[in-house]
């Protein structure tokens, strides 16, 4: 069996425990995220995360505006103890949206003194099919990914742009990604991202370098945030953090 980690899967590894130890029966409710993230002395972005890959293995269930219930006790069935196996090299949605906040804000910064009018162009295009998706009550990302890809782009690094599309792609093939996505109802709040890809390409045809990546940094933290609220099952009120926000914009 493989040593998990990352600290959510050995969170999630803390609850199998817990689970198997009969504490909790099937069907029963387990205690809020705030007073499990206190027993294990974690954050509660943490438990989400740990309670995501639990969800994935078929082992919990969430319910939004009830709470989480055990769907059955690891122990009670041997052969789908699968652990960290299936899912060892998924990483827990915001510990990727961590990653991509501090790569694809310092990739803005960049490409906003690489970036000429043909990719300036192809931008305006890639949020103009976004916004036409959303408009037309489509669920792709076509547009978002295409807009995030095209400033990796302009960069003219193709390293940094296989960088920022390996993080896209793993964002894609995640199943932790996905379970957390069935927790979201509507799309109203993709209007607001999309505000916030508009500010980015503002500051991309400025070529100001710190508005880019203070743009980049602040959209993703408005992802980050959006997420945590609109997939916690307890209180829509929400607003915890994965880590201590850095500022995109250091005054020197």
């Amino acid at each position: 069996m493989a040593e998990p980690k990352r600290l959510y899967q050995k969170v999630g590894a803390q609850l199998k425990t817990l689970l198997a130890s009969g504490q909790y029966a099937v069907g029963s409710r387990l205690p809020p995220e705030r007073d499990i993230a206190e027993l294990l002395g974690v954050s509660r972005v943490v438990i989400r995360e740990a309670l995501v890959m639990l969800e994935v293995e078929d082992i919990l269930e969430v319910r939004r505006g009830s709470g989480v219930y055990v769907l059955r006790l690891p122990s009670q069935d041997s052969s789908r103890q699968s652990d960290y196996q299936p899912f060892g090299d998924d990483v827990g949605p915001f510990e990727m949206l961590q990653a991509r906040q501090l790569l694809e804000s310092q990739v803005a910064a960049f490409a906003a003194t690489q970036v000429n009018k043909s990719d300036i162009a192809e931008m305006r295009q890639a949020l103009a099919h976004e916004r036409q998706s959303l408009e037309a009550g489509l669920t792709d990302y076509d547009g978002d990914e295409k807009f995030h890809l095209l400033i990796a782009r302009a960069t003219q690094n193709a390293l940094l742009e296989e960088m920022v599309y390996t993080l896209w792609l793993r964002r894609q093939s995640s199943p932790m990604w996905q379970k957390l996505h069935t927790h979201i109802v509507g799309q109203d709040y993709r209007l607001k991202w999309l505000e916030d890809h508009h500010g980015i390409l503002m500051a991309l045809q400025q070529r100001d370098p710190k508005k880019a990546r203070q743009a980049m940094w602040q959209h993703l933290e408005n992802v980050k945030q959006t997420l945590l609220t609109l997939s916690d099952s307890e209180d829509p009120g929400f607003d915890g953090y994965l880590f201590t926000s850095i500022p995109a914009v250091i005054n020197e």
